[in-house]
């Protein structure tokens, strides 16, 4: 048999070994990693709603869902938005919590990023997160100062792209929930 017979054989078996591998690991463990992304959104829902107790999820489409927060007694402590928008490297998935007024943000938690490590990553910080609490919706920002109107936060430095980017999903998210909770 002639060599580029040869080495074309050796490179498709190792393709085809390398292929079943990648798909037996994957359908392996995706049961697994679809529970620990539910056991993930349910302490991001916590974080966001304190006193969750129990919490209904109503998916509005793919990259959105709502989910209605109920303390031990049944009443509706607020409004979660588990949401996905577009950040300056690609998709940032946020959890965020409003009041049940709709008129506050009671947290926000990142679930994931891909944002640029050290700069637009600093979207995870606790400092940059705690901004949210309390704020008043819809909200802005503000670059190098600290905010004085209770809709801003203080945008990242250097890394403004992905600040604005959070302030866009969270309002976005705002606007989608007010529009789901009058239905």
């Amino acid at each position: 048999m002639k060599l580029g017979v040869k080495m074309v054989l050796v490179l498709m078996s190792i393709a085809l070994v390398s292929g079943l591998l990648l798909s037996y690991t994957y359908e392996s463990t995706k049961k697994d990693i679809m529970r620990n992304k539910e056991i993930e959104k349910e302490k991001a829902v916590r974080v966001v709603l304190p006193g969750t107790h129990r919490f209904e999820e109503k998916v509005i489409d793919a990259k959105n869902s709502l989910l209605i927060s109920y303390d031990a007694n049944g009443n509706v402590i607020g409004y979660a938005m588990l949401t996905e928008g577009t950040g300056f490297q690609g998709p940032i998935k946020l959890m965020i919590g409003f009041d049940t007024t709709l008129t506050r943000i009671t947290g926000i938690e990142v679930l994931e990023n891909v944002e640029t490590p050290g700069l637009g990553n600093r979207i995870t910080e606790k400092w940059f997160k705690e901004q949210f609490k309390g704020r008043l919706t819809p909200i802005g920002y503000v670059k190098g100062t600290k905010p004085t109107n209770p809709h801003d936060i203080q945008a990242i430095s250097g890394a403004t792209i992905s600040s604005r980017s959070v302030v866009k999903i969270v309002n976005d998210a705002w606007k989608l929930c007010k529009k789901e909770i009058k239905k």
